[in-house]
């Protein structure tokens, strides 16, 4: 299990902070960020708001943000602008020297939390007499460490978005079934691009604790815990068609954490960096229709102004979670680190920690392996 800061529970914002202007509190973060130069290191995920971003050392997505934290040798203090299980993986590959923040400790995942630990260690003993052992468990990045630590132990790993496909190809070299947590919509997204059949593909419910299919186990080849990202469910098919009346023109390009109905419906399905160089590397004066978070969404179109870019679903809240973290947490965290006495500082237990670096490391080390088809 991960243990994060002792002061947790009791870390609660100042009020005085509230009251502060918004150039006020830039102010001062930026004299912070002077006075402790490169002891100091913001990494800010692509999904922040942008009065957090334009303080970030750098931005990218949750794991890149943690390889590149472990690799700042200088930075005593890394200040995470994401969620609570970003913190724990840059915790987890950082050195002992370097201490791990989250401004604000209500900064989750709704998806990894989906994902609870003591239902997953029900739900195993119930897999392996269901299926024998036959089965190796791989985990979304964006899940707790605790999720982590399970599928290390169990001689699994951990996946992305950007190396899915050849982390489900690495899986099926090792067993015959491959555990997906915590997200289904990328696990069923993935497997079916790799050629498995819908039909071969079960539900676990961890709230029933049954496996949610009419196949027979032998027939089963993937294993998908019933979670997801509640942005990304937001959108639908319908939308994708209301878009082709109104835009005929546009290319619609989606996060695979959407459902497999509205990936197949879509022109284009990618993780963030892809949708990001996508659109990078477009022409001027092309079409876009975007399925992700509207944060990002939005700084995309901030960034384009040559080309035409929309949400596919234009009504669309940000993700509320992701954007927990504002101007006075992160002034409130920078302040408490300059003045001695820093506070939710994420911190996961050793054990644990070595069991989900092993999840960790063979997703970094494995894929080169990685190319054998499913079976």
């Amino acid at each position: 299990m991960s243990i994060t800061s002792l002061l947790q529970q009791t870390s609660l914002l100042p009020d005085h902070y509230r009251a502060l202007s918004k150039n006020e509190m830039e102010s001062r973060i930026k004299a912070i960020k002077k006075k402790l130069g490169s002891t100091l290191f913001i990494p800010g995920h692509h999904y922040q708001k942008d009065e957090v971003i334009q303080f970030a050392d750098v931005t990218g997505d949750s794991l890149q943000l943690a390889q590149l934290s472990a690799t700042n040798k200088e930075a005593k203090h890394i200040v995470f602008c994401g969620v609570h299980f970003m913190a724990e993986t840059a915790d987890m590959l950082t050195s002992e020297q370097q201490h791990v923040y989250l401004p604000d400790m209500r900064a989750g995942c709704s998806m990894a939390d989906m994902a609870d630990i003591y239902q997953t260690e029900h739900a195993w003993p119930i897999l392996q007499q269901l299926f024998g052992d036959t089965i190796i468990p791989l985990t979304y990045v964006n899940s707790t460490a605790a999720i982590k630590a399970f599928t290390g132990r169990h001689g699994g790993a951990c996946v992305t978005s950007s190396n899915a496909k050849e982390m489900v190809r690495w899986a099926f070299t090792q067993k015959q079934r491959i555990f997906f947590l915590p997200d289904q919509h990328l696990g069923r997204n993935t497997a079916y691009d790799l050629g498995i059949p819908l039909e071969n593909m079960a539900v676990w419910n961890p709230q029933t604790n049954m496996l949610e299919t009419d196949q027979s186990p032998e027939n089963i080849q993937v294993i998908l815990w019933k979670g997801h990202c509640s942005v990304h469910e937001g959108f639908t098919v319908q939308h994708t068609e209301i878009v082709r009346k109104t835009h005929p023109n546009m290319r619609i390009i989606v996060h695979p954490e959407c459902n497999r109905e509205v990936v197949a419906a879509a022109d284009d399905a990618g993780s963030t960096k892809y949708i990001i160089d996508t659109i990078n590397k477009a022409p001027s004066g092309s079409a876009w229709a975007i399925g992700t978070e509207m944060n990002l969404v939005n700084r995309i179109i901030k960034q384009h102004p040559d080309k035409q870019i929309i949400s596919l679903n234009e009504n669309f809240c940000p993700c509320l979670t992701m954007n927990r973290i504002d101007l006075p947490h992160l002034l409130w965290c920078l302040e408490s680190i300059e003045q001695g006495q820093p506070h939710n500082r994420i911190q996961v237990e050793a054990h644990a920690a070595e069991e989900a670096r092993s999840s960790l490391e063979r997703m970094l080390l494995r894929p080169k392996e990685a190319g054998t088809k499913p079976h």
